[in-house]
């Protein structure tokens, strides 16, 4: 199987979604902001909104992949198992006797079962106990609705722990502690599947702080690269380092993003949506700067220009005129809001074709006007993660761009 993706608007081939399930039931207005969310979203509905953006994929011809089942026909793969296992089993908040009883337990389960466990989390009173072996003094001090294993609802952002550059997949390495088992179901899943056979990666967990969403594919052979409250400049640095050896690209623009919830990602502020047009929140659009590393010669240190105004700097490195501007929302206010929504998350079906969320209505009507067909979905409840179409979707194949 041929995974391909050059940029951020080809024709859209094969996507990667998880749709979400148990582990979003596992908010609580006690966890939810150590679980990155903003609210308590209502799970059904949560799922009702989903099924409908996979359903305007399918649509549109693109296959969509859920990674609950690929993690499940992984988990089938005695390596994979047994490596996923112990990553659970490492945690040193279990203590030994505890984790003898969660080895037990896990044990047991087949693979569907286990990746439910891996996705949803293991409550405290799900634990298997019996009077004969008890689960010593860490399972006994802890409180009855606390987590033995910790659930993911971020996983549903399946832009965040791996992306794809050319040919070759980088499992990123996630900066939030809620977050980073989520990287090790991806990496698992890329490494022992049978789809992903022969598959070679460019970045991998253990590396410097580095996450999806602050990735974008301008053109082929030009990345932006957002630093900011999830990627390092150091995560930066060594992904450029990785696609230069590679000769994935010749140019990476390194983007300063406020370190502000709003503003966690680099594809918060702006998306590509079509080959020279780019959505963008507007308080940003100028003051937005970029560095551009080039790749060094016969092994040299990369070279560092800037800064510059991000735009320029991106159309210098694409090889053309200028990117045309399309604003979030028409007025400050409005911008505002509709950013805090994620009107600027969207995702490319092809050039001029996106999805978005259809409560931004204001940016919605701004890229009609641009001529940009925009597939409005519902986001109510998927949004309550500060997530939209861009961050729930992990493109595995789009069509090469011609230029």
């Amino acid at each position: 199987m041929t995974h391909y993706v050059d940029s951020e608007v080809g024709r859209l081939g094969t996507v990667l979604l998880h749709r979400p399930g148990p582990e979003l039931a596992r908010l609580t207005p006690r966890n939810n902001d150590s679980l990155l969310f903003d609210a308590i979203p209502w799970v059904g509905r949560a799922q009702e909104e989903h099924d409908a953006f996979a359903a305007a994929l399918r649509e549109r011809g693109v296959e969509v992949l859920y990674l609950a089942n690929l993690l499940t026909e992984t988990l089938a793969v005695a390596d994979a198992r047994a490596e996923l296992t112990e990553q659970v089993l490492s945690s040193p908040r279990l203590g030994d006797t505890l984790r003898a009883r969660v080895a037990d337990h896990l044990a047991y389960l087949d693979p569907a079962a286990l990746a439910d466990v891996l996705i949803a989390g293991l409550a405290h009173e799900e634990l298997r106990i019996s009077p004969e072996r008890p689960g010593g003094i860490v399972y006994t001090l802890m409180d009855r609705h606390d987590f033995v294993i910790e659930p993911l609802p971020n996983l549903l952002f399946t832009r965040d722990s791996s992306l794809w550059i050319k040919n070759r997949v980088g499992v990123t390495s996630l900066a939030m502690r809620a977050r980073r088992r989520e990287s090790t179901l991806t990496n698992a899943i890329y490494r022992h599947h049978p789809r992903f056979v022969g598959t070679e990666f460019v970045y991998q967990p253990g590396l410097e702080h580095l996450e999806g969403g602050d990735v974008l594919l301008l053109a082929p052979g030009v990345i932006a690269v957002g630093v900011g409250e999830r990627t390092t400049p150091a995560g930066a640095e060594r992904l450029g380092r990785q696609v230069f050896a590679a000769g994935l690209a010749h140019t990476i623009l390194v983007v300063p993003v406020a370190q502000k919830r709003a503003t966690m990602h680099l594809d918060t502020v702006c998306t590509m949506v079509d080959v020279d047009a780019v959505l963008m929140y507007p308080n940003v659009a100028d003051a937005l700067s970029a560095y551009t590393v080039i790749a060094g010669a016969d092994g040299d240190d990369p070279r560092v220009d800037g800064p510059a105004p991000f735009l320029r700097a991106a159309a210098d490195a694409m090889d053309i005129d200028q990117l045309r501007v399309i604003d979030t929302g028409l007025d400050p206010v409005t911008a505002e809001r509709e950013q805090w929504d994620d009107g600027n998350n969207t995702l490319a079906l092809a050039p001029r074709l996106c999805v978005g969320y259809e409560r931004n209505v204001e940016t919605n009507a701004q890229l009609e006007r641009a001529g940009i067909e925009l597939i409005p979905i519902a986001g109510s409840e998927l949004g309550s993660g500060r997530g939209g179409p861009r961050c729930m979707s992990c493109p595995m194949v789009r069509e090469p761009l011609r230029r």
